[in-house]
């Protein structure tokens, strides 16, 4: 992890065990701390670099007993070459106007995620979310956070990627989509967009969060090779063929 001149002392606490919500009868715990105070954006930065998310204004990892399926992964931008059907969907949902816009919760925003959660998620946690629970989620950020929103001609919204912007690229915090679209690829269409902005910034990366081959929910991510992956040397090419 990078070194960072921490103004003042950190703390890292671990969670009690929970049933993991990717692998049926596997145990959940996590390494969390508090992003806070002047320090946040270094030390998220820092943490980000080390394999870790961000959730609110919490940075966190997994430490799992007896399990190590999640891997971190961030997207190599210049050296991504889109399959052909990744071309397709850019040029289906080319149509789409992408608006980057403040972290801060609509209603429209809301009844869309909802909708979302009922389609993809019916049953979960994030399906229970009330709107000041999705506030927090979107606005709960100590650094630089923002929404790119894609509306249709009509500007009816389709989709929104909440993303945290950093020195060396963008992570995909959380994302969704109007359901009535899924043919449309949405999911895919964003990180595609990701992408290609982070070329724009000449970011070199666009962070997705753990990869985990075992669960449908994350192994799409493999699909944007090549990606580095996070381990105890540090970021290296992941080897699908190993996995």
């Amino acid at each position: 992890m990078d070194h960072i001149p921490l103004k003042r002392p950190h703390f890292f606490f671990t969670t009690a065990p929970l049933p993991c919500p990717y692998i049926a009868g596997r145990l959940e715990r996590k390494i969390v701390t508090e992003l806070s105070g002047p320090d946040a954006e270094m030390l998220h930065e820092a943490l980000s670099r080390a394999g870790f998310r961000r959730s609110h204004s919490i940075a966190y990892t997994p430490a799992c007993p007896g399990c190590n399926a999640c891997i971190a992964v961030r997207i190599v931008a210049d050296e991504f070459r889109p399959r052909r059907t990744m071309r397709r969907i850019m040029q289906q949902n080319a149509h789409l106007q992408a608006r980057q816009v403040a972290a801060r919760a609509t209603a429209e925003q809301y009844r869309l995620f909802s909708r979302y959660q009922e389609s993809r998620h019916a049953g979960g946690d994030m399906a229970l979310m009330g709107f000041y629970d999705y506030r927090s989620m979107i606005e709960d950020s100590p650094i630089d956070t923002f929404l790119v929103e894609f509306r249709a001609a009509d500007n009816s919204l389709r989709a929104v990627v909440l993303t945290d912007r950093m020195s060396d690229g963008l992570s995909a915090v959380y994302s969704f989509f109007d359901p009535d679209w899924a043919e449309a690829s949405l999911g895919t269409y964003m990180i595609l967009w990701l992408i290609s902005e982070s070329r724009r910034l000449e970011f070199p990366y666009v962070y997705l969060g753990y990869w985990i081959a075992e669960s449908p929910k994350m192994s799409y991510k493999a699909r944007f090779a090549p990606l580095e992956a996070f381990g105890p040397g540090g970021w290296r090419p992941l080897d699908l063929d190993s996995k």
